[in-house]
Formats: C-alpha cells, structure tokens, sequence
C-alpha cells in the first residue's frame, strides 16, 4: 500500500483543530480538497474515520487509533526537519577524516582546534592511515574527506592543493660542515641514510625523485613515522629527509640543520581528497572550506 503523505497531513490538522474549514485555512486549500482527502482515505480503510458534531468533527474509534500513529509520524519528521535545520546551521552533525599521523599533528590539529572552537556541537572523527589506506576508506565510503601527500592520481577521487610541503635533507650538528655547499645526490650514499618504511606516499615520492636521476637510495634504517625520523636524526644515527615546515624548531635551535642538495627535490603539496560526484555534507563542507590552498 503506498504511503499518501499529503492525506495524513490533513487527518491530522482536520483532527487537531477539529473542523475541515479550520484545517482547510492552516493549510492553505480548499474546505472541499479537504473533503475530498478525507473521503479518499476513509475508502482507503474501508469506513468513517470522523463523526460530525455541533461544534465540527471528532474522531471514530477507528480514527482514534490510526491517530496515534500518525501523530508519531508528523512530530517524527518535524524532528528530522529540525535536525536537517540543525545540521545546516552547523549546530550539529560528524565529520570523519583520514589522514596519516604526521598530517594529523602538523597539519590538522591547529585547524581542527580553530573549527572545534568555533563549532563544538560538529563531532569529529580522525581516522589516521597512510595516504594509499586514506585513499581506499574514502573510495570505500568510511570517511568524508581524505588529507594526503600529494602527488597522488585516482580517476575515482577529486585532489585540492593545499599547504606546500618543502622535503630536505637533514643531519645533526656532527653533519653541520655538509650545510656549507649543495651535496650531490649521487654522494649521498657516502653517509647514513634513514627513510621511511615501504608503502608511504612519502616513501615513494622520495625514491622516485632519486630514481629520476638514475640514483638507488639504500637506507640504512626505515622508520614508521616522520617523528621517528626526527628523532633519529637528532640522535646522530644518520641523514634522512623531512619536511622542512615540519622540523622548524629543530632547524631553529641547532638540533638539526639543514643539507642542500642538487639538484633540489620538487615542491610538493598536501592534498584535500574528496570523493568525486559525491558532495560533502554541510559541517565537512564548511571545514574543507577553513583549509588553505585553491581548487586545483
């Protein structure tokens, strides 16, 4: 049996008020559309769902009971209306995100405080992988948007540049004579290197810069994380590439410093990744919408 919306719309205003021409002028039709709607549902189940008095109608026993149902189902969707409203407005709703650890912390977090600030009824769910994990939970439909390491392709995904993102080779103190003049990439193999595990969007972008230039990195170490490095870095166990926005305290303080290399590695970009074809919700919108960079 299909489901007449508009018909219980006006059993229960005619029911409420008590009278087809009052139900007839809240809703803005006719005393005989009115009628007629009511008729169509008594056939509908067989039998009068309203008895007239002196003073307009009142229900039947049999529209005592389908009253009870209806009535649920009117404030239901006022409710789903409100919260829709609700959502609109940002006064509630969820976002998950995807997105490594080191964007979760360099990247995200001073964002995600601003937003939190500003909306703190949004619920926010962070799923933290790697950028090829971030990129199948957003294909998978588990997460709204994704930030990754660009450069990434999928046909399947929409990518806007964000922040750049400047990798650079860098050592402790003991490597601080290296600092003085760019370093040929086809020495670095002469010193300690440290890099990141197989599999990272990182990882790959890094050997394939060597590669472009018929060089083979050969770690010494690999590492699960860019804060490992860091901190291995710092100890003196090697050279390892980093993100220079990354690492700005370390390189400020002396605890690091910096290593040019030629040729120089490429700028790259974190990337905001979005579904394509299918839009955002109004709180992920909103919070794409605080992030820098441009649609690219």
């Amino acid at each position: 049996m299909e489901v007449n919306l508009e018909w219980y719309r006006v059993f229960y205003w005619t029911t409420n008020l008590g009278s087809l021409t009052k139900a007839a002028e809240k809703l803005h039709i006719t005393q005989p559309a009115i009628s007629h709607t009511l008729k169509q549902l008594e056939q509908r189940f067989g039998g009068p769902l309203f008895f007239r008095t002196a003073k307009g109608v009142n229900l039947t026993a049999e529209g005592e009971v389908l009253y009870q149902f209806v009535e649920k189902a009117i404030h239901l969707l006022e409710l789903g209306e409100r919260k829709m409203a609700e959502m609109q407005n940002l006064l509630d709703g969820e976002i998950t995100i995807g997105a490594s650890d080191t964007l979760c912390k360099h990247y995200l977090l001073p964002h995600l405080e601003d937003f939190h600030r500003q909306y703190p009824q949004i619920k926010v769910r962070v799923t933290n992988r790697t950028t090829p994990e971030t990129i199948s939970l957003l294909k998978e439909g588990k997460i709204d948007f994704g930030l990754v390491s660009l450069p990434v392709e999928d046909p399947k995904i929409d990518f806007r540049f964000s922040s750049p993102q400047q990798d650079c080779l860098v050592g402790n103190a003991n490597y601080v004579e290296l600092a003085n003049s760019p370093l040929p990439l086809e020495q670095l193999h002469q010193y300690p290197l440290m890099l990141l595990e197989s599999g990272s969007n990182t990882r790959q972008y890094i050997d394939a810069f060597a590669q472009g230039h018929q060089i083979q990195l050969q770690p010494e170490f690999e590492l699960g994380s860019h804060d490992l490095l860091v901190q291995f870095a710092v100890s003196g166990i090697g050279l390892t590439f980093v993100v220079r926005e990354y690492v700005t305290e370390e390189l400020e303080s002396g605890k690091l410093v910096e290593i040019p290399l030629t040729p120089a590695i490429p700028t790259r970009h974190v990337g905001i990744a979005t579904l394509r074809g299918v839009p955002l919700s109004s709180a992920a919108k909103h919070f794409v919408s605080l992030l820098p960079g441009s649609i690219g």
